[in-house]
């Protein structure tokens, strides 16, 4: 019987100092106590683990537990006894056993899954994990980052929820475990914060691997998902997932950093060339995403300087407008259409001077809406980027409209653009002339 094999093996090495265990013995646990669990024993291999005589033997060799015990909870109902002793044996192990043994553990269960039982499997971990983390006390930082990076790897092929229905449905359970992977952060964040407080030195390699989280979060789910108020639906998880990354932003007072600074570059240095262009379009997506969240969402609005000026905002504006215009997926498209329309309607007719056309973003962007009027298959789009095209005209100053005409007549190599800029040509000059 599986009970009397594990007993066995305990009773073994309870007469064993720590380091006389053997690579046998650790086989011979894991065998037997994988049996107790596949046995339906759970109940009994619980008893065990929570002896406190063999407290030093499950501090070793408990971490071989963990890919059999996630199997079971799996295979048994949520309301059998049997998956409930499965899991308070999964929060003992979390307390007891070497934390570093365990971390490899639990971020190879998480590693190995896929499919369907990805969210399932992290927000099983997420717990066990943060507890872990918290124990440990060498490589701390390259610890959680490296746990982040392998939660968002493993959770980025799944498809993002877009409709309503799939939002409310969640099938796979990626809108939950998104929330349920930013509380599992909120206390390395909140270390971040009070060590910046106290005068202690700043955990800056911390910090750096919450901010690479963050920058992940912005291109997926959030670059992809639907983020707009939707009805009936009292908490969107995207909306709430959005809110809490923009926080984690400015509590570790990266936000308006972000927002301003990122021209200077803090991309690594790569010496693979195609690795730095990776790095840069990911980055170039986060960017765009959070400056979506905060000028149309306004997710983190208050926390905003309100010294700038419509035209400034707009000129910083424009290379995420060109990176979201250049996509060809609906839901990147128009966020960046109304990216692009909340910045022109802060700023009054006239008022853009013709020296912002030096800026190569202020050429590139009109081209490339007219190339979403144009290409793009969704009606509502099109009709978008035509009036946003119309708003973007009417706010340069005369000569500034005159540049742009040129401009788009000489590229835009379509009868129907060319016929729409000679009348806009056409009541430039009528007004000029009343």
């Amino acid at each position: 019987m599986a009970v009397d094999e594990l007993q066995a093996i305990i009773q073994r090495c309870q007469i064993l100092e720590e380091a006389d265990f053997r690579g046998e013995d650790f086989n011979l646990f894991q065998v037997a106590g994988q049996k107790c669990l596949e046995d339906g024993y759970a109940a009994q291999l619980l008893e065990v683990i929570q002896n406190e005589k063999n407290k030093v033997i499950v501090r070793n060799m408990g971490w071989n537990l963990i890919s059999p015990l996630v199997r079971c909870i799996f295979m048994y109902k949520q309301e059998d006894d049997k998956r409930e002793h499965c899991l308070k044996i999964l929060d003992k192990l979390a307390q007891l056993c070497n934390p570093k043994e365990l971390f490899l553990s639990l971020l190879e269960q998480i590693e190995q899954t896929s499919g369907e039982q990805v969210c399932q499997t992290v927000m099983l971990l997420l717990q066990p994990l943060q507890t872990v983390l918290l124990k440990l006390q060498n490589k701390k930082a390259y610890s959680v980052g490296l746990s982040l990076a392998m939660i968002m790897n493993q959770l980025t092929p799944l498809p993002v929820p877009y409709t309503k229905q799939q939002i409310q449905e969640d099938k796979l359970g990626l809108c939950q475990c998104c929330n349920a992977v930013v509380d599992f952060a909120k206390p390395f964040v909140n270390e971040v914060v009070n060590m910046e407080k106290s005068s202690e030195c700043n955990d800056m390699e911390l910090k750096e691997e919450l901010l690479k989280f963050c920058m992940k979060s912005l291109k997926y789910p959030l670059l992809t998902a639907q983020l707009e108020q939707l009805e009936g639906v009292e908490e969107h998880p995207f909306r709430h997932f959005a809110t809490e990354i923009v926080d984690i932003l400015w509590d570790i007072r990266e936000l308006i950093p972000l927002m301003f600074l990122h021209r200077k570059g803090k991309s690594p240095h790569w010496e693979n060339q195609e690795f730095a262009d990776i790095e840069q379009k990911n980055s170039a997506d986060s960017l765009a995403c959070l400056s979506y969240l905060m000028f149309v969402q306004h997710f983190g609005i208050d926390c905003f300087p309100v010294v700038f000026s419509p035209s400034y905002l707009l000129q910083c504006n424009m290379m995420h407008i060109e990176v979201l215009l250049k996509r060809t997926e609906e839901s990147m498209l128009s966020k960046g259409l109304d990216l692009f329309e909340s910045c022109l309607l802060r700023m009054e007719d006239n008022s853009l001077l013709h020296q912002y056309l030096e800026f190569r973003d202020f050429i590139n962007v009109p081209q490339d809406l007219v190339k979403v009027m144009t290409l793009c298959p969704t009606e509502h789009l099109r009709k978008k980027s035509l009036n946003i095209l119309q708003l973007f005209i009417d706010k340069f100053d005369a000569e500034g409209k005159y540049t742009l005409f040129r401009c788009l007549l000489k590229t835009s190599n379509h009868a129907g653009v060319e016929g729409y800029i000679i009348k806009n040509i056409k009541d430039q000059v009528h007004l000029s002339l009343t």
